[in-house]
């Protein structure tokens, strides 16, 4: 969160009620992250200082129009450069140098995009587009996750003032002479009135990409715009206990969110409402002439508060890559103890930042050599530090995860099975229980691994695309569809070669996180129906009653985050598993009716630990990191194919492509088999295109 000179909205007196939320956000963000039972919902702190700086920019903004009857775009960008860039520019860099020493290789090599993207301040846009969620399970989450609120603000301090500076432009030339507050006000509704709506909307059909979202996240700047705007002449006729009911209720909406909210809730949505008109009356409160009397004054002002505020930036830029460093070095989740150490090392850090680069560039010795427009260099500087510290961390990522040595890949020494594959894992799976040496040419390549990712196409169902796009062989006579989650586009390699050799035409009709079977799910840590699903599902079983398929293929993950039963989410196996039945026996019943035939690809062996990490680690080994398939996905896995098999359909288990006896080998041959810990790399599955083309009886 970027600081701001502290400043009343009718006049210049210092806000040190502005400091103490600063120091209350932080503290919620920060607890949120720690893990402290009772504050889950922490994560609002975000929203705070989103009000707190579309109170304070607009405030500046507005008075020097107001009083030079002009705005300086070079002053005002120049006072954010020198009291941004430096901080976050030095966590950047060094969060980058620390994922090199604690980190496993494949994380720190994907932290080099994340850093370039937070640099360019779009890391919002970087992770909407990834569809990452702070809460993701499966893989870690980013150590410069938290740049994305850093985005908005930016993108905000852009837009905003080019958009005063057109406004007040248009008064000159209509002849109104100056821009007038009205005029401001009446366009900063309009426009934070069309993001609460976008916001709300968004929110329900694509939570993950909404929370990193600027236009979802543009009213809560426009809530503090337009207190800046309102409160000179609302607030001194606001009486004493008006303003100390508005101080009591303010705090009170802003720490029950904290409780009341957790990573399950939808985001920002309706939910965002309650810390964002809670921080609405606290600067409200503090605005009156009298400002924020009794014992919330006295909280938000007292001296460990203004100086929490004082640091607060430097909390927020460091807290999330301690935390989550520290946890991913150690493989585990952090005890209490450890935690409370981490956040004990970050307050020194954010001491020291403070002290020794926010102050020196903000109103130090630096400042006084810096007058506007210098500081604007500290962009183009910024930028080429890391960008420096980028392509360097690149390169030791390349160095040391380049191959050495000549370990060869594995191979079947003795045939006994007709499959190739299965006789290949099955060497495999003996050659890591007699701990041999990892194979040093591995395809896809350690450091790419995340990237094997297969391709939809111009028909990406993650975006809610709603038409049909034809792959495989488009003269084809015969017709394939393939239907399910991202588990079902897991194996679109294979049935692109499939289709190609064998002349079929190919329909992907697959989305993230969302079932084939009609079931009602929550999105990844979300405690919200997946309308998107639900509608994507039905659209997907009208295509293929119109398609009438000569094969339906089925596949799909069970859910992760349960399911929705009469208005009420479950998750245990045992209230899952009816749902799920139901679910998929009315699916198979659809496809029966318009399919000549219907095959499901049971689900594939779920891990408990990402390979990539494993096998990038301070001591990778193929015996340490094969694995057992997770027990929970098994078991719904095996409700699916007892559903199909009720109905007719046909059953086709990978488990043997991939384990033997139980135990299931991350790399096959020379291949590696999964990208995280449950979706197969796109190398391994087109690999697998002969023996699921027979197992489907696509080909001969």
């Amino acid at each position: 969160m970027g600081r701001h000179e502290v400043a009343a909205t009718g006049g210049t007196r210092h806000r040190d009620d502005v400091q103490g939320m600063r120091a209350l956000a932080v503290v919620l963000v920060i607890a949120a992250h720690a893990g402290v039972p009772f504050l889950a919902g922490g994560f609002v702190g975000v929203d705070v200082f989103f009000v707190i700086s579309g109170f304070l920019i607009t405030g500046l903004l507005v008075r020097e129009v107001e009083a030079e009857g002009r705005l300086s775009l070079t002053g005002f960008w120049s006072r954010r450069a020198r009291r941004i860039l430096p901080a976050a520019t030095l966590v950047l860099v060094v969060t980058l140098l620390a994922s090199l020493v604690w980190l496993p290789l494949v994380n720190a090599r994907d932290l080099v995009d994340d850093a370039v993207w937070s640099g360019l301040f779009a890391a919002n846009i970087h992770f909407a587009d990834e569809g990452v969620s702070y809460f993701a399970e499966g893989t870690g989450p980013s150590p410069l996750q938290h740049y994305w609120s850093l985005a908005v603000e930016e993108q905000f301090y852009v837009v905003w003032p080019l958009l005063v500076l057109g406004l007040a432009a248009l008064a000159r030339r209509a002849g109104r002479g100056h821009l007038t507050r009205r005029a401001l006000l009446v366009v900063l509704l309009l426009v934070s009135g069309a993001s609460l709506a976008w916001s709300l909307v968004a929110t329900t059909a694509d939570p993950a990409a909404t929370y990193f979202s600027t236009p979802a996240r543009v009213w809560e700047l426009g809530v503090g715009a337009v207190l800046a705007l309102v409160l000179p002449r609302l607030a001194p006729r606001l009486p004493a206990a008006a303003s100390w009911l508005l101080a009591l209720g303010g705090l009170g909406a802003v720490v029950a969110a904290g409780v009341v909210l957790s990573p399950a809730t939808a985001f920002p949505g309706y939910a965002a409402l309650l810390p964002v008109l809670g921080a609405a009356a606290l600067v409200t409160a503090g605005s009156t002439t009298a400002g924020q009397p009794g014992p919330v004054r006295w909280l938000l002002t007292c001296r460990p508060a203004r100086v929490l505020g004082d640091w607060s930036f430097s909390l927020y830029l460091w807290h999330w890559p301690a935390l989550v460093i520290t946890e991913q070095h150690l493989g585990r989740a952090l005890s209490v103890t450890e935690r409370l150490v981490a956040v004990l090392v970050v307050l020194n850090l954010a001491a020291l930042t403070y002290r020794f680069v926010e102050t020196p560039f903000r109103s130090g010795r630096v400042a006084v050599h810096l007058p506007s427009p210098r500081p604007l260099v500290l962009y183009p500087a910024s930028l080429v530090l890391v960008l420096g510290a980028a392509a360097g961390s690149w390169q030791v990522t390349e160095w040391r995860g380049g191959e050495s040595g000549d370990n060869p890949a594995i191979a079947v020494r003795d045939r006994d099975h007709h499959d190739e594959t299965v006789a290949l894992v099955k060497a495999s799976v003996r050659a890591a229980r007699e701990e041999v040496a990892i194979p040093s040419d591995l395809t896809p390549d350690l450091l790419d691994l995340r990237q094997s990712v297969a391709d939809v196409g111009a028909c990406d169902y993650e975006a809610d695309v709603r038409r049909l796009c034809v792959r495989g062989d488009p003269a084809g006579e015969r017709t394939v569809v393939v239907i399910g989650d991202s588990h079902a586009r897991a194996w679109i390699p294979a049935l692109e070669r499939i289709t190609l050799d064998s002349g079929w035409r190919a329909f992907y009709l697959v989305k993230p996180q969302c079932p084939a079977g009609h079931v009602s799910v929550a999105p990844l840590k979300e405690a919200v129906v997946f309308t998107g699903c639900d509608e994507f599902q039905d659209w997907a079983a009208d295509q293929v009653a119109a398609l009438s398929p000569d094969l339906v293929v089925v596949s799909s993950a069970p859910p992760v985050n349960g399911v929705w039963v009469e208005g009420r989410r479950v998750l245990t196996i045992e209230k899952i598993a009816p749902e799920l039945e139901r679910g998929y026996d009315e699916l198979f019943d659809e496809l029966g009716a318009h399919a000549g035939r219907v095959v499901v690809v049971k689900d594939v062996p779920k891990s408990a630990t990402d390979p990539g990490e494993c096998l990038t680690s301070a001591t990778p080994s193929l015996g340490s990191c094969m694995f057992e398939p997770v027990e929970r996905a098994t078991i719904l896995g095996d409700i699916v194919v007892k559903s199909a098999l009720l109905a007719g359909a046909e059953v086709v288990d990978p488990t043997p492509w991939l384990c033997f006896e139980g135990d299931c080998p991350v790399v096959v041959g020379g291949t590696l088999t999964y990208r995280d810990t449950d979706h197969l790399t796109t190398e391994y599955a087109a690999g697998l295109a002969g023996s699921l083309g027979r197992a489907l009886k696509m080909t001969g």
